[in-house]
């Protein structure tokens, strides 16, 4: 029976103490949901397509629901600190299905983790029932170019939008982006469109990639769009603060690494069905490639650990100072800087393992690597990697202590 014709029942809340059962179920529901991508991948890897059976399964697994707190009928994964490495491995475990649904899964998570964040009592209940009850998709559209995005108060509550974003993942898929954007005063305030209700303009002939295509990461115009204050989300410039900015970058570097587990597994089924496992360089460089995915899982089970440690909430509670938010934000750096080369190393050690031959379509190596390569290049690297530095520079203590929480 193919998980299309399942309907897992919702993710039972957990008490702490069992809490190991629930991450089991959900990682189990996970792999079938993976398998379904991997095998349907050729099939939207074009423009214009969208992932729509492939987030029909998200849904029947209980998956959309799942970043919600358990309180709310979820499980907490992206909110709940103790939830980290079980959501690290469920978007790496989709990222290995087909990396442009991971990201676009991946977007849905961080846009709820940022209701449940900053939201009021109110917006955090009607946007959980948007999930739980319609099953309603949430994204972060907040790209930009110079005709971004300005809200416009009209008075009596209400706002106008005039502007556009760009790289707007999943148009077509996500029905409640975050759309953030500029306030007279230039403060940046975070709000969630209904697309699904209002009237748009996609552009999607500006998305024309090598790569990650199913995304539709298209161009929005949401120019006329008018909103009521219960739309906008936190105070102006909430969007901007650590560490639950850069700390959220955690997120897409699972997926990242969810695509090096699947280029090496490609590549390994490559070289067995050819017979050429007994040669000596072969298995040099699949050596190679098996040490550097389990470093990227043991930098997510280090940042996991970090997050625990930190706070119970992800980022910890917004009304509260985050005397050590820099801490977080370094090693939430660091990781994605690590599993970044760690994918390019897999990318370069495949290629050189199956030869032109192997990198010819329909194999699924060459659209991995196509996705692959357009999904590493997030913004600001050098800024991301100084800022490892600068944190380093600043501390005194020794190497071995210097990720440890500071003593009360």
């Amino acid at each position: 029976m193919s998980i299309l014709d399942i309907t897992y029942p919702l993710l039972t809340p957990a008490k702490p103490e069992h809490y190991f059962s629930l991450a089991t179920d959900i990682l189990h529901r996970s792999l079938e949901v993976a398998e379904f991508c991997s095998t349907n991948a050729a099939e939207i890897d074009r423009h214009n397509a969208l992932p729509i059976e492939e987030f029909d399964c998200l849904r029947r697994a209980g998956l959309l629901t799942a970043p919600l707190r358990q309180e709310l009928g979820g499980a907490g994964l992206g909110i709940a600190a103790e939830a980290t490495h079980t959501l690290l491995q469920l978007l790496k475990r989709i990222g290995w299905g087909n990396l442009a649904v991971g990201r676009i899964y991946e977007g849905h998570i961080n846009g709820l983790q940022l209701v449940q964040t900053f939201g009021t009592p109110e917006q955090i209940s009607r946007y959980a029932s948007d999930v739980r009850d319609r099953h309603k998709v949430f994204g972060v559209w907040n790209a930009e170019a110079a005709d971004g995005v300005h809200l416009i108060p009209l008075g009596a509550g209400r706002y106008r939008l005039e502007g556009s974003k760009t790289f707007c993942s999943g148009v077509g898929c996500v029905d409640r982006p975050f759309v953030n954007g500029k306030l007279p005063d230039g403060r940046w305030q975070m709000c969630v469109v209904p697309v699904d209700e209002v009237v748009t303009h996609a552009d999607p002939t500006w998305w024309q990639p090598s790569g990650m295509k199913a995304t539709a990461s298209y161009k929005v115009d949401f120019s006329g769009v008018e909103l009521d204050e219960r739309s906008l989300i936190g105070k102006p410039d909430d969007y901007h603060r650590q560490p639950w900015l850069s700390g959220g970058a955690i997120r897409f570097a699972a997926v990242q690494l969810g695509g090096a587990e699947a280029l090496f597994d490609a590549t390994r089924k490559y070289l067995q069905d050819l017979n050429r496992t007994s040669d000596p360089y072969q298995e040099a460089r699949l050596g190679q490639m098996a040490i550097a995915i389990e470093s990227g899982n043991l930098w997510l089970q280090g940042v996991a650990d970090q997050l625990d440690q930190y706070s119970p909430m992800f980022g910890g509670h917004p009304g509260k100072a985050q005397p050590e938010a820099d801490r977080i934000v370094a090693y939430a750096n660091m990781v994605r800087t690590a599993i970044e080369q760690i994918c390019m190393d897999v990318i370069q050690l495949c290629e050189r393992s199956v030869g032109t031959r192997g990198l010819l379509p329909p194999h699924p190596m060459e659209r991995i690597i196509r996705d692959l390569m357009l999904y590493l290049r997030q913004p600001n690297f050098d800024a991301v990697l100084a800022d490892v530095g600068k944190y380093a520079l600043r501390k005194t203590q020794p190497a071995q202590s210097l990720w440890e929480a500071l003593k009360e």
